[in-house]
Order: structure tokens, then C-alpha cells, then sequence
């Protein structure tokens, strides 16, 4: 099946899949045949309010039945994507809203009692607008731009992100096949929708393959929880956080529903991945790495071992090629790599070179068979007395002390090393600093031992929940 445009795709799906279920959002059950007719009246709305083709709007709120239709709908009227980080403080989001050329932002005023305002028309998602035009569809080519997706901004500030309709239709259709994603499964989104994944693995992905939709809007473990139950749910990627939930509920909740997991994260205890797969009613589990630049570029593959889930990020997607360069960084390229940073023709410079490769500032090596492992961020590596020492790893170190919850490490200036790693640790029982640097002498080569420790009651988080080190430097 090829389409020419992710609207195309979204409304044949009425036709592919017509009276089964789209989208489970609280009381609202949609077909596909009505989610079809409600896109096409958002288009109109859309078209109405005047979005031309390559117009762009933003969509900054949580995930929600309307946040689908207002997505598809957009982009049936020719516009643009530019999905906002909820968690964005106003500032941040004004930033990103202007830089991108919005002419119009969708918020669900109220959300977390937040009542959002912008330089440009702010349109309420749970209003009428969206049910407010005529049925409308215009013709958009796969080489139009889709969506801008920024950066979460671990360094500096967010970059927007180019990417076109094929090059999403064309990698999303294999995730399905990767993922282990059927028809009529039910997928629970987790994942926020203004991320690659969310919107991408999550929403387009089960348009493609007739999945219904249940969007979590914030994630509580709880209401997690309730759904799979409730809504014998069978497809649920996450972070590890979320498999470690479901395990610690085992017993006393009803999961028999659940069949496929995806996760994603630098480190990932091989012992979760064997206890998920053998505790749990998962049949199969996928790790995947990706980036907003190049959307899901590796994936394990069915048969792969615990070991190699827990401790790799898979192989190459068709169509994608993985180098490692000189200096350890990971190299990608192919169709799936982003048409360049919007506005910015030098960063885009900086990060896909004259031969095509997408400079990741990820530091990685190849096993023999191809398989990625993604060893740290190249800005975070420190160099301790001429070794190179690597975050990611000592972080790995630290999480297997039975009272380490957290640790972030960074390297700090020192006189006679040059530089030597300090951790910030969130602790779930008593420790001391003394105690944890005893401990990691007798677990890793001295330089990599922190030479010293801080406690915090949290690390600090960007909206994406990575680490933001600067904020620890």
C-alpha cells in the first residue's frame, strides 16, 4: 500500500478499516470512519481560517483525541505540524511558535490549570473550531514538509527539524513490521505526541495498520493500569521506568491482554528485558534508536537475546546505514534523515555532512553482526588524565548499588587530572559519599571512579526526560 501524503494515508483508513475502533479517549469511541470525517472538517476549518499549503500552525497541549484530529487535519489542508513540548514554560514555547512561522497555535486551555496565550491566534482544541468547516482535502505531494519537530535542547536552544511526508510513510510502515504492530491491536500511547515517537511510532503508525488509540495525556501509573484492563490493551511501548511498574503490579492487576513491548533508553538492566519477557505476558520486545533527525534509525530484530535487547540498540532499518566515525561518533544515513534544520542553513551544515551522513553526537560501536550500541553523548564524554571516560557508562556502574535511584556523572575541572567525574545521585536509601566511592573502586578502573558525590532530591529533567547536565556543571 503507498500513499502519497500522511493525509492520504490517514483518511483511507476509513475505508481500510471502517467501523472499528480508532480512538478510545475517556467516553469517546471513534471509528475510523468517523475519525476520516472529522479530519476532513478540521481540514475545512482549517482551510477557513486561512492555512494554505506550506502554512504552518502549532499544536502545543497533551495527548488527546483532539490533538489527533487537529494534527491530520492540518496537514489535509496542506499545512504544517509543529508539534510543542507541553511541558515548554510560555517563554520557551513563544520561542519555538515564533522561529517556526505559526499562524496559529491549538492549546487545551486549563490544562494543568494553565491558561495559554501566544503572539498568535490561540484556538482552544476542546472548542468548536475543529467541527467548524466544510469536508476538505488538498492535494500535498510527498516531498512537502510534514511537520517541523524541534529538538528537545540538551544543547542550546531547540532546533526545528525538517521532515517530509514520504520519508515518515516510508519508515513507519516498517516500524509496524519491527514493532510487531497488527491490526485491531491496542495500543496505548504513553509517548507524548509532540515527540517523534508519539506521533510517528505512535499515531501514524497505527493509522497505517488499523491500531486503535488510546492517548494517555500524562503518565500516571495508575491510570496506566486501569486501561490495560480495561481496555485490554496489547500494545504498550515506554520507558524502562514504565516495565519496572508493571512488574512491581504483577499479581494484582489483570495484564494478560499485553503483547508487545518497545523500549528505548542508553542503559537498560538486561535483567528488566529477561524478567519483562518472563514475568510478563509481552511475546515480543523491541529497542530502538532514534533521533528527531532521523527518526528510528536501529532496531532489534525478532530472535535477538535478552542480552542483546538490554545492551544494544538493534541493527540498521532498511534503507539506513550506521557508521562509527573516527572518533567513536555515530554516523547516519539515508531517506529517513531529516531535509534540514528549518532557518538554519549552518547548523544543518554542521550536522549532515557533504556525503549525506547525519553527524549524531552520539558515541557508539558495532558488534560483529552490525548491532549499535550506543556507549554516551560525545559532549558529555570527559578525558581523565588522557582517558577517555564516558558518562553513560559510570551511570551504569552507579544504578547497580541497591541504594542508587538515580545518578547523573559529569566531569568537573581538576587541577592535576584535568578533569575528573563527579555524580549526582538520587538516593532511595541512606549513603554516604565515602560509602559510594568505596563502592565504585572496587567496581570500575580508577579514573573512572567519582572523585566526588552530590545528593539531590531530583536530577533535573528536560521536557523529554533526559538529564540536563548544564544545569549540574
Amino acid at each position: 500500500m503507498t500513499w502519497e501524503s500522511i493525509p492520504q494515508m490517514v483518511l483511507s483508513a476509513a475505508d481500510r478499516f471502517g467501523h472499528a475502533e480508532a480512538v478510545v479517549d475517556g467516553e469517546r469511541r471513534w471509528s475510523f470512519t468517523e475519525l476520516a470525517e472529522r479530519v476532513r472538517r478540521a481540514a475545512g476549518a482549517f482551510a477557513a481560517f486561512g492555512i494554505d499549503r506550506g502554512d504552518r500552525a502549532a499544536v502545543w497541549a497533551p495527548n488527546s483525541a483532539e490533538w489527533i484530529v487537529a494534527a491530520f487535519g492540518l496537514q489535509a489542508a496542506g499545512g504544517v505540524l509543529v508539534p510543542v513540548n507541553t511541558r515548554f514554560k510560555a517563554a520557551e514555547a513563544q520561542d519555538v511558535i515564533r522561529r517556526s512561522g505559526a499562524k496559529a497555535v491549538l492549546v487545551q486551555q486549563g490544562f494543568q490549570g494553565t491558561e495559554y496565550t501566544a503572539d498568535v491566534p490561540v484556538l482552544d482544541l476542546k472548542s468548536e473550531f475543529l467541527g467548524s468547516g466544510e469536508p476538505f482535502e488538498r492535494p500535498v505531494a510527498g516531498t512537502d514538509i510534514a511537520d517541523i519537530i524541534f529538538t528537545s535542547g540538551t544543547t542550546g536552544r531547540p532546533k526545528g527539524a525538517l521532515m517530509n511526508h514520504a520519508q515518515t510513510l516510508r519508515l513507519y510502515a516498517e516500524w509496524c513490521d519491527l514493532a510487531d504492530l497488527r491490526e485491531g491491536d491496542r495500543y496505548l500511547i504513553v509517548n507524548p505526541f509532540f515527540h517523534t515517537f508519539g506521533l510517528k511510532a505512535g499515531l501514524v503508525a497505527s493509522l497505517i495498520r488499523g491500531a486503535t488509540i488510546l492517548p494517555v495525556p500524562v503518565f500516571d501509573v495508575d491510570t496506566v493500569l486501569d486501561l490495560v484492563e480495561r481496555e485490554r490493551v496489547t500494545m504498550l511501548p515506554g520507558p524502562p521506568t514504565l516495565y519496572h511498574s508493571l512488574l512491581a503490579a504483577k499479581g494484582t492487576r489483570d495484564l494478560s491482554s499485553l503483547r508487545a513491548a518497545v523500549t528505548g533508553a542508553a542503559d537498560i538492566p538486561v535483567e528488566l528485558i529477561r524478567r519483562v519477557r518472563e514475568e510478563l505476558p509481552f511475546r515480543s520486545i523491541m529497542t530502538g534508536y532514534g533521533l528527531t533527525e532521523a527518526g528510528t534509525a536501529t532496531a532489534s530484530r525478532p530472535g535477538d537475546t535478552f542480552e542483546q535487547i538490554a545492551t544494544t540498540v538493534g541493527q540498521p532499518c532498511d534503507g539506513v546505514e550506521i557508521r562509527i566515525a573516527g572518533d567513536g561518533e555515530v554516523l547516519v544515513r539515508g531517506y529517513s534523515v531529516m531535509q534540514g534544520y528549518l532557518d538554519d542553513a549552518e547548523a544543518t551544515a554542521a550536522a549532515i555532512d557533504p556525503e549525506g551522513w547525519l553527524h549524531t553526537g552520539d558515541l557508539g560501536e558495532l558488534d560483529p553482526d552490525g548491532r549499535l550500541r550506543i556507549i554516551g553523548r560525545k559532549k558529555d564524554m570527559f578525558i581523565v588524565g588522557g582517558f577517555n571516560a564516558y558518562p553513560a557508562e559510570i551511570e551504569g556502574f552507579l544504578l547497580e548499588h541497591p541504594a542508587v535511584a538515580q545518578a547523573a556523572v559529569v566531569g568537573v575541572p581538576d587541577e592535576r587530572l584535568g578533569q575528573v567525574g563527579r555524580a549526582y545521585v538520587v538516593a532511595s536509601a541512606p549513603l554516604t559519599e565515602e560509602a559510594l566511592i568505596a563502592w565504585s573502586r572496587e567496581r570500575m578502573a580508577g579514573f573512572k571512579v567519582p572523585r566526588s558525590v552530590r545528593f539531590l532530591d531530583a536530577l533535573p529533567l528536560n521536557a523529554t526526560g533526559k538529564v540536563m547536565k548544564d544545569q549540574l556543571r
